[in-house]
């Protein structure tokens, strides 16, 4: 009776609680980053607050790699990401551009800067509720760490030829609506979760991957900001060319249902 009495109270017992550290401990470095950002951000520091923004990208890429790596991913650990990709990918590049470039503009200014940080934050959302979801791999609208990614290099690619902040100019607050709206879009966007590194893969891969860095080490700044707006312009072209491919192939059956 003991004994049966003993395996039920291991049966009915809860499952034990607690967070694994790896994973949400790389989350808060993102978040932290993002933080900075906004610091640097208000102290006029706007070269350093892109950086950071840069870091926390690298973070939100290493604590998702590394949770689907060690199979610690949990629905704690996607809420947590969550919250730090809207400190560091929404909040963060918003004051950015609002204290860099988007102030002169009034209102209009400060509007797009909200623009960015509420279409961030529906993209995030929408993303969480579509986790899981059989489907394609590749992002419903532009993902959010990319977005700020753009505004990101761009501050970056602006020092590294001019000192102080821009004159006003009406790029800043165009490029700032345009990222939150690609953000709350349908079109596709591609991430590096579409590629599996676990499979083999063509020689040619390893080489443009030696290519990209060895860009990347020469002259950083340049390569992000390169890299950055061809991810934006292909992002585009690509959706332009599967909607005309959609309406050919829409007219050509139409064209066939009317031969009939």
């Amino acid at each position: 009776m003991a004994f049966k009495h003993s395996r039920h109270k291991r049966e009915g017992e809860k499952p034990k609680k607690g967070v694994y550290l790896l994973p949400n401990t790389i989350t808060l470095c993102g978040m932290f980053a993002g933080f900075y950002a906004i610091l640097s951000a208000i102290n006029g520091n706007f070269l350093h607050a892109a950086w950071a923004i840069i870091l926390a990208n690298i973070f939100d890429g290493l604590d998702g790699w590394i949770a689907r790596l060690t199979n610690t991913a949990t629905r704690f650990g996607i809420e947590l990401d969550s919250l730090s990709d809207l400190v560091a990918f929404g909040v963060a590049p918003a004051i950015m551009m609002y204290k860099w470039a988007l102030a002169p503009f009034g209102r209009v200014g400060w509007a797009a800067a909200f623009l960015f940080v509420a279409c961030g934050a529906l993209r995030l959302a929408r993303f969480n509720i579509q986790t899981g979801t059989p489907g394609s791999k590749a992002f419903k609208g532009m993902p959010i760490p990319a977005a700020a990614t753009i505004l990101a290099s761009i501050v970056i690619f602006y020092y590294e030829f001019w000192k102080g902040v821009p004159e006003k100019n009406v790029f800043f607050p165009v490029i700032t609506i345009l990222l939150s709206l690609l953000m709350v879009s349908t079109l596709r966007y591609h991430g590096l979760k579409e590629i599996d590194f676990r499979e083999r893969k063509p020689f040619w891969v390893l080489i443009v991957f030696v290519l990209i860095l060895f860009v990347m080490l020469i002259h950083p700044s340049t390569a992000i900001f390169v890299f950055a707006m061809a991810y934006l312009v292909w992002g585009i072209i690509e959706n332009v060319f599967l909607l005309v491919k959609k309406v050919k192939t829409r007219h050509g059956i139409e064209a066939g249902g009317h031969t009939e």
